[in-house]
């Protein structure tokens, strides 16, 4: 198969044409099968990878729902969201342990869909003052054996966990498994200097910049400035027009750098769904067009998939490539999968995205196969 005529993704020069081709499953220098598909005027990007979304088409992973999971999944692939880590909410740990096997189990079987690369665990871990849309009841102090045992039960999979810094002994948690994990500083009340000592101690990203931390002021930086100051750590960002301001996505994007922010969705199981009430982590949650809420106003995650938000930063100003950055490569990097996925090389899965003029899906092609 040969992709023909479209403006192709380039990790160095942005957009080049050339034709990106494979005969398989993965992407090579050229095609002998004849086959083409033409994507004049379209842009070909990779296929993206959504390493923070908990669910979608009435289903969640917190479920632990073999079937739901295999749903979410397909959905996923047909937005062009090719590789997946879904996250979980704040749970119980038996209720943890059942949605760790599900994953494990689902990457065993080799079900239908997008990939699942990885499993992110934002709780329990988290401060109860900024819970947001998490359960209070179910939050759990930083607990090095209970993360490797939902990481055993996992089969490897858990590939992000959450924290917030200033409860009990997440500090020393975060050096006990920062090489075992990607440790997020998230749901947090901490001010700089804990926030600074967290990225010191081995966290490596933060779950959805500005959202359930301190605002970022001129005297009190907060997380925000912490994770600036550490040119190691990555920036998640909901960018659906609900979360952020399009003022702040675009200084996000001007303060971090393209090669440092994350696009995330932070989807619940309304996304794709009708307007109505659904349930997160066992709380009520209020779905109205783009906007979810708690019963008292809390934002309760998003309705607006990955492919999506992507396109909606381009419209805040952000340049495709950077977007197309922040959506395929740095969330492959942040999990430790881009040698494999993320980007449009030779040796790499032929999981590919065209979108029309508009960045509207056209195509979208996984393991060598079109499937949109």
């Amino acid at each position: 198969m040969k992709i023909t005529g479209g403006k192709v993704f380039d990790l160095e020069r942005g957009f080049v044409e050339r034709d990106v081709c494979f005969d398989g499953p993965l992407l090579t220098l050229d095609s002998k099968d004849g086959h083409s598909y033409d994507a004049a005027g379209c842009y070909v990007i990779p296929g993206l990878t959504d390493v923070h979304f908990h669910g979608c088409r009435g289903a969640d992973l917190s479920d632990g729902d073999p079937d739901g999971l295999q749903t979410m999944a397909e959905y996923e692939l047909s937005r062009g969201v090719t590789q997946i880590c879904p996250a979980g909410m704040t749970l119980l740990e038996e209720q943890l342990t059942k949605v760790c096997k599900t994953a494990a189990a689902h990457k065993r079987e080799g079900r239908p869909g997008a990939d699942l690369v990885g499993v992110n665990l934002e709780g329990p871990f988290l401060s109860y003052a900024k819970k947001g849309a998490q359960n209070g009841d179910w939050l759990h102090a930083p607990d090095v054996a209970m993360l490797r045992r939902l990481m055993e039960a996992s089969e490897g999979l858990v590939k992000l966990v959450s924290v917030a810094p200033e409860e009990p002994g997440a500090l020393d948690f975060i050096k006990e498994v920062a090489e075992e994990v990607n440790v997020a500083v998230a749901h947090t009340t901490a001010d700089y200097d804990t926030a600074l000592a967290a990225f010191r101690a081995g966290a490596r990203e933060v779950t959805h910049l500005f959202n359930a931390m301190p605002a970022f002021t001129h005297r009190a930086p907060g997380v925000v400035g912490a994770a600036l100051d550490s040119p190691w750590s990555r920036a998640e960002l909901i960018c659906d027009g609900i979360h952020i301001h399009p003022s702040v996505v675009r200084a996000t994007f001007k303060m971090f750098g393209r090669d440092r922010v994350v696009l995330i969705s932070d989807t619940m199981r309304a996304a794709g769904m009708s307007d109505g009430e659904y349930d997160l982590g066992g709380q009520n949650v209020i779905v109205k067009g783009p906007l979810a809420t708690l019963a008292d106003g809390t934002i309760a995650g998003s309705v607006t998939d990955l492919m999506a938000c992507m396109k909606t930063a381009v419209s805040f100003g952000i340049p495709l490539a950077d977007a197309v950055r922040a959506a395929a490569v740095n969330p492959a990097k942040a999990i430790g999968i881009f040698d494999r996925v993320g980007s449009l090389e030779p040796g790499k899965r032929a999981n590919v995205a065209v979108l029309g003029p508009d960045l509207e899906l056209k195509a979208v092609f996984f393991h060598g196969e079109k499937v949109v």
